[in-house]
C-alpha cells in the first residue's frame, strides 16, 4: 500500500540520497524544510556539506518535472514541495505555533485528513518533535534505511571449544571451520578456541576466509607497545596487516582504541615505511560550534580536537624512551607538539578534518578516523571512497548512545556501527570489539558503574 512520508529536515541533513530510500511511496518534503536547508547551506562541517548536496540532487530532479506538482522516481515513487496546509489554528493550547517543527506537524496532520485513504507518516531523528507529533495523533517513523536492525552488533571474535588435535592443526596448515558452528563466520573473524580434552591448551586464531590460522603478530610490538589482553591482541593483528585495508574498533573510555591506532601507525610510517604518511580525522560535528567558528589555520582549529592522538603519542613516546628503540629518524627529545611538528614538515603526519578531505585522495596513507560513532553513514561512505592504492583506514569509536553528541545519529545508525555491519564480510575489512578497560583502575571502575 501506497504511503505519503512527511521528511524532517534532520533526516535530509543525515542522508543526502533520502529521496531514493521509500521504494514506491510519496515523499513529501514540506516548504518550511527547505527553508531550513538555505539556512544551513552555509554551515562549516557535514551539516552545510549535506545541506548543499540535497539541493543539488531536488535541483537534478526538477529537471525531470513540476516539484510543486510532483516528479516521478525511478523506483516508482514520487517527490513533492508541499506549499501548503500550514494551518494551525487547531492546535492545543500552550504549543508555540511560531516554531517551525509546530508548523511542519501542522502539515502532516492536515495531508492526514486531507488523504484519509493514504496512511500519512512523519519522518524526523528529532526525539522532541516525534514526542509531540504522536500526542497528537501523528503516525512517527525514525529514518531506517542506514539503521542496524540487530540487536547483536558482530564484535568479531568467538569463542568456541574442540579437541586438542585440532588445535594442533590451526598451526600445521590451518583448520578448516567446523560445520556445526551456530553462527556465520566472516573473513578475518577470531577465535579464542579452548581444548575439550587438555585444561589450558587453547590458541587465539583468525579465519583467513578459508582457514583457522595462527596470529602473526603476537608477539611483536610497535612503537613500544604491546598488546595486553585478547581483544587488543586481535585488534593488533588487523592494524599491522597490510593486506587489512580496513579496520573498526569499538569499545568504551580506556579500553586502548586510540593509543593501539597510533602506535600501530607510528610503526607503520616512521619505523618500517610500509606507509607513506598518517592522518589523523576526527569528524567535528554537531557537538557544539562546528570547526570554522573557531579561530586560525585549519591546523590551531583542529588543535583542541585532537587531544586524543596528542596524548597517545606523548604516552607511546614514554614506552619507547623505556624500552629504548629506535626510530627511522630517531626519537625526537623534545615535546609532542614538536614531534607533531616535525613530522608535519616532513609530510609524515597530517591532521584533518572531513571538510578539508572533501575531493582528496588518499594513496600509501593510514588514515585513521577517531570517534567515527559522531559519522552519519553517508559521511561514513564519503570518507571510505577517499581511499587511493595501498590505504588503510582504521575508524575507531564508541557506538553507545551517551557517546555521541551528533543529534542525527543514535547506538544503531551512526556511521561506524553502520560501516561495522557493511564491511564485515569482506576479504580485506577487519572488526574488534574491546571489552576490558586498561588505561587505569579508576578509569575501569567509572567506564563500569557509572
Amino acid at each position: 500500500m501506497v504511503k505519503n512520508y512527511v521528511i524532517d529536515t534532520n533526516v535530509m541533513v543525515h542522508d543526502p540520497d533520502f529521496m531514493h530510500k521509500f521504494n514506491d511511496n510519496n515523499i513529501i518534503i514540506p516548504i518550511l524544510c527547505i527553508e531550513e536547508l538555505d539556512n544551513l547551506k552555509k554551515r562549516e562541517g557535514i551539516v552545510g556539506f549535506n545541506a548543499r548536496n540535497v539541493a543539488k540532487e531536488l535541483q537534478r530532479l526538477m529537471g525531470e518535472g513540476d516539484i510543486a506538482e510532483g516528479i516521478q522516481l525511478e523506483n516508482g515513487g514520487t517527490l513533492r514541495v508541499e506549499l501548503n496546509n500550514i494551518q494551525t489554528d487547531w492546535l492545543p493550547n500552550g504549543v508555540d505555533v511560531h516554531k517551525n517543527d509546530t508548523k511542519i506537524i501542522a502539515v502532516v496532520k492536515n495531508l492526514q485528513e486531507l488523504t484519509k485513504d493514504i496512511p500519512t507518516i512523519l519522518v524526523t531523528k528529532d526525539v522532541y518533535m516525534s514526542i509531540k507529533a504522536s500526542s497528537l495523533g501523528i503516525e512517527v517513523q525514525d529514518y531506517q534505511n542506514d539503521k542496524i536492525t540487530t540487536d547483536d552488533v558482530y564484535k568479531g571474535y568467538i569463542d568456541i571449544f574442540l579437541n586438542s588435535m585440532q588445535i594442533d592443526m590451526v598451526y600445521n596448515g590451518g583448520l578448516i571451520p567446523p560445520i556445526d558452528l551456530d553462527e556465520e563466520i566472516y573473513p578475518n573473524e577470531f577465535f579464542h578456541i579452548k581444548s575439550v580434552d587438555h585444561v589450558g591448551h587453547e590458541v587465539l586464531a583468525r579465519y583467513d576466509g578459508d582457514k583457522i590460522v595462527p596470529l602473526k603478530y603476537v608477539n611483536d610490538a610497535a612503537w613500544g607497545l604491546t598488546p595486553i589482553n585478547r581483544e587488543q591482541k586481535m585488534a593488533f593483528e588487523l592494524l599491522m596487516n597490510p593486506d587489512i585495508h580496513f579496520v573498526s574498533i569499538t569499545g568504551g573510555a580506556g579500553s586502548g582504541k586510540t593509543i593501539l591506532a597510533t602506535a600501530t601507525a607510528l610503526q607503520n610510517v616512521i619505523e618500517t615505511n610500509k606507509y607513506r604518511k598518517i592522518v589523523f580525522v576526527r569528524p567535528v560535528v554537531a557537538a557544539g560550534n562546528d570547526i570554522g567558528y573557531l579561530p586560525g589555520t585549519e591546523i590551531e582549529k583542529l588543535k583542541p580536537w585532537m587531544g586524543s592522538f596528542y596524548d597517545a603519542i606523548e604516552n607511546l613516546s614514554d614506552m619507547k624512551e623505556t624500552s629504548n628503540a629506535k626510530s627511522t629518524y630517531g626519537k625526537p627529545s623534545f615535546t609532542v607538539d614538536d614531534f607533531i611538528e616535525q613530522y608535519r614538515q616532513r609530510g609524515v603526519i597530517e591532521t584533518k578534518t572531513f571538510t578539508y578531505m572533501r575531493g582528496r585522495t588518499f594513496t600509501n596513507s593510514l588514515i585513521i578516523v577517531d570517534e567515527a560513532q559522531e559519522m552519519t553513514p553517508h559521511l561514513a561512505k564519503l570518507m571510505l571512497t577517499r581511499a587511493g592504492e595501498n590505504s588503510k583506514f582504521v575508524f575507531l569509536g564508541d557506538p553507545s548512545d551517551n557517546q555521541i553528541d551528533n543529534q542525527y545519529v543514535d547506538s544503531k545508525s551512526n556511521g561506524l556501527i553502520y560501516t561495522v555491519e557493511k564491511m564485515k564480510p569482506f576479504n580485506i575489512t577487519g572488526h574488534v570489539s574491546l571489552k576490558r578497560v586498561e588505561r587505569s583502575p579508576l578509569a575501569e571502575i567509572a567506564e563500569r558503574n557509572m
